[in-house]
Formats: structure tokens, C-alpha cells, sequence
């Protein structure tokens, strides 16, 4: 077996991934290298690097990811409207491959023949993770700790904690907390309470919404401006793209709006149940889908609809870096030259809703649809052909088969 050199750790600078860390350190006698990435996930990042100096770490990496995020990984996504079985935003699958990215990316900067992650053996991260170091450097070895240790319960943990002078925080000590991921996108909750799909969540599973009962009783309006399919501007003020999600965020949270209590099939098998908070990005999403529908052709907008779903699912199960995804998105990208202008929202008590839309590349013609007298040349005269022909095959299969 190759001998592991130097590792590159995904680091959150919380309890399990400092386990990791001392872990990797003692297994494989070689120097270890965290990287933290900053994705918007509203935690204040620098105890990351105290934990990690306190265990011997020399080289210590807190990169700020928000725009890159937000621009190359998250819009691209938008584009599509793309939602996992017809509900997911998809938050913590869209952060992956980011993740992974910048993992083989200091990797090779400072000689490392390895990465490692903190992701469980039952869930989807881990597959995640590793598909996205496959495409992009299959040289390079993955490390899965939890795959191959022989702590097999939180007691382990906790006692290998102690052992190692690892600090634990007071709430870790008793019950398991709910296992929370959080970024610019969304908020993820999961476990405790929640593992039982026929128990309610409680009001303290949620992190970044209001409940829309307690929602203010006055509905907000906002605009949204886009350009070549992505959002470019808030009420009339450009801003960059983590700055407008984020403005977006305490719009959306303030009105309960992007909540989901969803129970999905995993890629790796299993069932789970989650709560889900995604307030800016269920506002783009409809806002989206707002400036589309008089910007995009029928059969492109159809045609979107259909591979949505394939897309969507490619993101979920890791392969953001694979032929097939990039493939989707050149088609995703060219339907979106025309799709420019600006949509307005009504946001309230849990929803956002589409009131008005605008666009200098507008499809839609007043002329056409009005029930007064219209200036374009039209026959009503031509509907007659057009229904005749389709239903040609209808009296056909009526001619065989009868009634």
C-alpha cells in the first residue's frame, strides 16, 4: 500500500472532526493539514484554528468560499430549478463538491497524498466527497474515519476524547445533539426527535426561520433582478452573489418562508427524514421560474422541466464533476441568453408569491392573448386545421378500438 505522506482534512473545528484529527495524526504518523471552509454557515470560524493549533497543527487553512459558492455552484443549480423528488434545494449536496475542490487543491499545493472527511458510512456526503476527489484527482487517496476506526458509539467518542485531552463541550456530554449543516444556501437538521417521520418536529429543530404563524400579519414586496438567468439585483440595488442571497435569507427567514420537513431516499439506500430551511433560495427559485415563464420558449421551458429531475439527482448523488452534469448544464446554460428582466414577490406568512414580471426579452404579447380587437393578424379560422390535425390520431384509434 502507498504510505500516506501528508493529509488534507476537511475541518469544521467541532468535536467529531477534532476526534479526526488526533485520530489521523496517531494512525498514520504523518503531518496533517485542516481546511475550513467558510460557506456562509453563520459560525464564528476561529476556534477552528485554536482547536487545531491546541493538537499540534502547523498549517492551518480558514478560506472564505461565500462568493465562489454562490456564483459557481449554487446559480449554475438555480439556473436549472433544479429540486431533488420535487422538494430539495439540494444545500448541502451543492457544497460537496466545492469542498472537495479546494481539498485537492491545497492538496497538491503542499505535496499531500491524501484527503480525509468526516462523513459518516451512512449517508450520502461521504459518496459525495469522494466521487468529486475521483474526478478531479484519482491519484489522491481518500481517508473515511468513520469508515475504518473502531469507535462504534458516542461513548467511544467521548471517552477517546478525554483520553487524547480533546476538549467537550458541555452540550456534547449529555444527550446527542441534533446533527445540524448549515451554509449560505440552507440549514439541515437532523437526528433525535426527528429520526421518527411520525413525530412533529419541535419549534427548536429550526434555525433560520420564523414558524409563518408568528410571521408579521403585513406582506413584503421585492424585486428581483436578473440577467442571463441569474439574479443580479434586490430591489433595484446590484449586489454580489453571496451579498444578495444573504439579503435574501433575512427577507425569506422573517417570513417562514423555505421551510421543509422532508423524508428522502438517499443514494446510498436508507430513507431519512430532515428538516430543511432554505428562505433565499425558495425565493429565487420562484422568482426564477417567474422570469422564465415570458423569457423562455415553450418547448425550452418543457424541455428544461423534463431533465430537471435527472440533474437534480445527479447533484444529490455527487456527481457535479461527471460528463453527464456538465453536458446538462451547457444545455441549461444556453437557454438562459434571454431570460433577463425583473420579478416581483409578494413574501408572506410562509409563502413567496410571483405578482408581477418585466422583461425586454419578454415572449409574452398583449396583442396576442386580448379578448378586445388586436393590431397582430390573427385567424381564429386557423384553430380549426390545428385541432383537426391532432386529433387525427385520436379518431383513428377511436375507428379501432370504438368505445
Amino acid at each position: 500500500m502507498t504510505k500516506i505522506e501528508k493529509i488534507v482534512l476537511s475541518y469544521s473545528g467541532g468535536l467529531d472532526t477534532s476526534i479526526i484529527l488526533k485520530w489521523l495524526q496517531e494512525t498514520y504518523g504523518c503531518e496533517v493539514v485542516t481546511f475550513t471552509a467558510d460557506l456562509g454557515q453563520g459560525e464564528e470560524l476561529e476556534p477552528a484554528r485554536a482547536n487545531a493549533e491546541m493538537v499540534g497543527v502547523k498549517d492551518i487553512r480558514i478560506v472564505d468560499l461565500r462568493e465562489e459558492f454562490v456564483s459557481d455552484f449554487v446559480f449554475p443549480m438555480l439556473r436549472a430549478n433544479a429540486l431533488y423528488e420535487g422538494q430539495y434545494l439540494l444545500g448541502s449536496s451543492i457544497a460537496r463538491p466545492l469542498i472537495a475542490k479546494h481539498l485537492v487543491g491545497i492538496a497538491r499545493e503542499v505535496g499531500a497524498n491524501a484527503v480525509a472527511h468526516g462523513a459518516t458510512g451512512k449517508g450520502n456526503d461521504q459518496i459525495r466527497f469522494e466521487l468529486a476527489v475521483n474526478a478531479l484527482d484519482p491519484s489522491i487517496k481518500v481517508i473515511a474515519p468513520w469508515r475504518q476506526w473502531n469507535i462504534r458509539s458516542r461513548m467511544q467518542l467521548l471517552e477517546y476524547a478525554e483520553k487524547h485531552h480533546i476538549p467537550v463541550p458541555s452540550d456534547k456530554r449529555g444527550e446527542a445533539p441534533f446533527s445540524i449543516d448549515a451554509n449560505l444556501l440552507h440549514t439541515s437538521t437532523e437526528g433525535k426527535i426527528l429520526e421518527n417521520p411520525a413525530e412533529v418536529a419541535p419549534d427548536h429543530a429550526y434555525q433560520r426561520t420564523v414558524d409563518p404563524v408568528d410571521a408579521p400579519d403585513t406582506p413584503e414586496i421585492v424585486t428581483i433582478g436578473f440577467d442571463w438567468g441569474d439574479p443580479v439585483s434586490v430591489n433595484g440595488k446590484s449586489m454580489t452573489p453571496a451579498a444578495l442571497l444573504t439579503e435574501l435569507n433575512g427577507l425569506g427567514g422573517r417570513h417562514g418562508i423555505g421551510r421543509l420537513d422532508l423524508v428522502e431516499n438517499r443514494f446510498i439506500g436508507m430513507k431519512s427524514r430532515g428538516i430543511y430551511e432554505t428562505p433565499g433560495g425558495t425565493i429565487l427559485l420562484t422568482a426564477h421560474r417567474g422570469i422564465e415563464s415570458i423569457t423562455l420558449d415553450r418547448a425550452a421551458a418543457h424541455l428544461k422541466d423534463e431533465i430537471m429531475p435527472r440533474y437534480a439527482e445527479l447533484i444529490y448523488n455527487g456527481f457535479w464533476f461527471a460528463p453527464e452534469r456538465e453536458m446538462l448544464q451547457a444545455l441549461i446554460d444556453h437557454s438562459q441568453a434571454f431570460v433577463s428582466g425583473e420579478v416581483t414577490l409578494r413574501l408572506y406568512k410562509g409563502s413567496a408569491s410571483v405578482i408581477s414580471r418585466a422583461s425586454p426579452c419578454s415572449l409574452y404579447s398583449a396583442d396576442l392573448v386580448t379578448f378586445e380587437e388586436s393590431t397582430i393578424a390573427f385567424d381564429h379560422h386557423d384553430a380549426e386545421g390545428f385541432i383537426r390535425l391532432n386529433g387525427l390520431r385520436l379518431r383513428s384509434w377511436v375507428a379501432r378500438n370504438g368505445r
